[in-house]
């Protein structure tokens, strides 16, 4: 089952995000927060968007508050921030649990898959990353220290690109 199925999330700035339109891209989903140690990988996140968005490749941040309360923002505060500081262009969701009770859908589909030190189960920290495949298949999944152009995270990405 595609992960992207029976799933409702909405657009930052409101309004449905229609996740089947990420079918047949592969899709690098990462719980972000704009006051996090991790937050520069904000850049690296965009130049992986820019380099691949051609070839059927898209980064879709989801904000997250659940770490240290690292995303404290509004949706409008979030975009701007995201725009202005790192001038990323990729889709972002709206914020979101992605542990507990009140996990998002979206992440009790992701969270099964294990990392290269088979670590499943809960997001561990902001800027956890999960590779899906143009099928919707959960493919990788890459710990928030693994910056996005690492050469095992750019390997991936490029093994799953659409034909």
């Amino acid at each position: 089952m595609s992960v992207y199925e029976a799933v409702e999330i909405e657009n930052l700035q409101g309004g449905a995000a229609d996740l089947r339109q990420y079918e047949g891209k592969a899709v690098l989903v990462v719980n972000v927060a704009s006051k996090c140690g991790l937050t520069p990988q904000y850049a690296g996140l965009e130049r992986l968007h820019e380099q691949y968005a051609a070839r059927g490749f898209s980064v879709l941040g989801v904000p997250c508050n659940q770490f240290m309360g690292q995303e404290p923002g509004t949706s409008e505060e979030i975009a701007e921030f995201c725009s202005a500081t790192y001038g990323v262009t990729f889709p972002m969701t709206e914020k979101v649990d992605v542990n507990g009770e009140n996990r998002h859908p979206l992440y009790a589909r992701l969270v099964d898959t294990a990392d290269a030190e088979g670590h499943t189960g809960d997001i561990r920290w902001n800027f956890e990353k999960f590779l899906v495949d143009p099928s919707g298949n959960v493919v990788a999944r890459f710990s928030p220290q693994t910056e996005p152009d690492a050469p095992e995270l750019v390997a991936a990405v490029e093994k799953h690109l659409p034909a």
